[in-house]
C-alpha cells in the first residue's frame, strides 16, 4: 500500500485536512463496488486543488489519498452517529449518498476488514494529523484546524432544499474560540453572491470534534462547501475555473483571518 496521505509542513499556526478528496481504491476493494459507486461520486472533489494556495500562505496541508468508500476518516473509530436522528453513512460505508449499495450483492466488509482499513488507513491519516498540530501548537502556542469539505448542494436524503454555500461547524462552539469562528463567519458572510451559516445541518464531523479542544490551545473549524459554487455537480464533476476563481478568494480570506487570529 502507498501512502494514505500527502502532508506538507508549513511555518505558520495553521493546518489545513483533506480528508475526503483521495480517489485511491485498492484493487481488492473496486472490484467488489457496484456499478452505482465505482464512479466514487461522493468524493468531495477537487478540494486540494481548491485549497492549493494555502501551503504558500504558511499553512500545513494535510490531503488524504484514498476514497471515502475504503474508509470514512471523518467517523470515529468506533462509528458512533454523530448526527443522532438524522441519516449519515458510516465509517467504511454501504450505501451512497444517494442510498445504492457500495458493495455488489450486498455483502459488506466483515469486522475484521474493517479493523484492518482502521490500522491501514484510518490510524495513519489520523497519527500524522496529531503529531502536525502537536509540532505547531510548540512552535506557536496555539494550532488552528481548517478541516476542509465540500458536498453537493442538493443532497435530499441528508437536508431539504438547497444547502448554503459556506457551511462552518465548530461543534457549537466546542472546538473553536468562539471570537475566532465569528471572525470567520463574518469574513463568509462579507461575500457578496455567496450564502453562509455557522452550526447549521453540519456542525463539524470526528476531526473537528476529536482535534478542536480550546481549553488545550487547538481550535478547529469545518467549512463544507457547496459543490455547485466551484465545479459541475454531476458526472464526470468536473472543476469549472470560472466559479471556482470567484470562491477561492473568499476561501484564502478565511484562512487569513485564522492565521491573523490571536488567542485572548
Amino acid at each position: 500500500m502507498s501512502s494514505s496521505y500527502r502532508l506538507h509542513s508549513g511555518t505558520a499556526p495553521l493546518l489545513v485536512s483533506v480528508p475526503h478528496s483521495g480517489t485511491a481504491v485498492p484493487k481488492d476493494i473496486s472490484n467488489r463496488l457496484t456499478d452505482a459507486a465505482k464512479p466514487l461520486p461522493d468524493t468531495d472533489w477537487h478540494v486540494d486543488r481548491l485549497y492549493d494556495f494555502a501551503a504558500d500562505m504558511g499553512a500545513s496541508v494535510l490531503v488524504a489519498e484514498y476514497s471515502r468508500y475504503v474508509i470514512d476518516l471523518n467517523r470515529p473509530p468506533d462509528d458512533e452517529n454523530l448526527y443522532p436522528g438524522k441519516a449519515t453513512t458510516g465509517l467504511v460505508p454501504v450505501d451512497t449518498f444517494s442510498g445504492d449499495a457500495i458493495y455488489q450483492d450486498d455483502i459488506d466488509p466483515d469486522m475484521a476488514e474493517v479493523m484492518g482499513r482502521i490500522d491501514g488507513y484510518w490510524m495513519p491519516y489520523h497519527t500524522a494529523l496529531a503529531k502536525e498540530l502537536d509540532r505547531i501548537k510548540q512552535e506557536h502556542g496555539h494550532a488552528v484546524l481548517w478541516d476542509a469539505h465540500s458536498i453537493a448542494s442538493r443532497v435530499p436524503r441528508f437536508f431539504e432544499g438547497q444547502l448554503p454555500d459556506f457551511n462552518l461547524g465548530t461543534n457549537m462552539d466546542k472546538s473553536c474560540a468562539p471570537d475566532l469562528a465569528q471572525a470567520v463567519l463574518a469574513q463568509a458572510k462579507a461575500a457578496t453572491g455567496f450564502t453562509a451559516v455557522l452550526n447549521g445541518r453540519f456542525k463539524g464531523g470526528y476531526i473537528t470534534r476529536n482535534y478542536g479542544i480550546p481549553r488545550d490551545h487547538v481550535h478547529a473549524i469545518q467549512l463544507e462547501l457547496s459543490q455547485i459554487t466551484y465545479m459541475q455537480e454531476s458526472a464526470p464533476w468536473p472543476y469549472l475555473d470560472d466559479r471556482a476563481n470567484k470562491v477561492r478568494p473568499h476561501l484564502q480570506r478565511m484562512l487569513e483571518t485564522c492565521l491573523t487570529w490571536k488567542p485572548a
